[in-house]
């Protein structure tokens, strides 16, 4: 039995996806292989070349991106598991690193989770079309500071903050058009960075609540 290390394995969520993502471990390990070939057969997706070769513009569609992070993130944890001892003490995950968190630990099987995020990807496709929505990180202002700038600036559209990530940094997501005002409000207030994140839909936001009812049919 593995050793416990103290150590925890925190798994990404969507925003980290680049073309070529996963190649390396691919090429080199069986075990990753036998990830990608999982996850092909379960969605009669070409996984394998979205993520190695894209294009970025189809990877960054949530559809696609949410079952090719969970599917990479699996794959470098089964060679991890495959090629060294380490057991964590704890896992968690990132908004969709969630999943792969729960299959890290046997709460939920592989093919079955990669088929769940993928309708939860459409779902919130579906929810706001692509380019209607965006996501965008604001860094160097306080939490009170970002929530009142989007009020300013919402002008009857939705803008909020939607993550907390700690150390001054503040996601917020919304209609394009009001995240837009709003990142530029924050820069006038002094916001060190405000960068847009390359996603396809305003995640963690009230937009997303029909993309909630959906997926809450497909989990019952």
């Amino acid at each position: 039995m593995a050793e416990k290390a103290k150590v925890a394995f925190v798994f990404p969520g969507q925003g980290s996806q680049y073309v070529g993502m996963g190649k390396e471990f691919f090429d080199q390990f069986d075990a990753a292989r036998r990830v990608f070939v999982e996850a092909e057969e379960a969605l009669a997706l070409p996984l394998g070349r979205l993520c190695f070769s894209g294009p970025e513009a189809e990877l960054k569609l949530t559809e696609y991106t949410q079952p090719a992070i969970l599917t990479v993130s699996i794959a470098v944890l089964r060679v991890l598991q495959a090629e060294s001892a380490v057991a964590p003490l704890c896992v968690a995950g990132h908004s969709l690193g969630e999943y792969s968190a729960l299959v890290s630990v046997g709460a939920l099987a592989f093919g079955d989770a990669v088929k769940v995020v993928r309708e939860r990807g459409r779902l919130m496709q579906e929810a706001v079309p692509a380019g209607a929505g965006l996501m965008a990180v604001v860094l160097g202002l306080g939490a009170e500071d970002v929530r009142a700038i989007c009020g300013e600036t919402g002008q009857g559209e939705v803008v909020a903050p939607a993550n907390f990530n700690g150390g001054g940094q503040i996601v917020i997501a919304g209609s394009r058009q009001a995240v837009l005002r709003t990142m530029a409000a924050a820069r006038a207030r002094g916001a060190k960075r405000v960068l847009e994140l390359p996603v396809s839909a305003p995640f963690h936001c009230s937009l997303m609540r029909p993309a909630a009812e959906g997926l809450e049919r497909v989990l019952a």
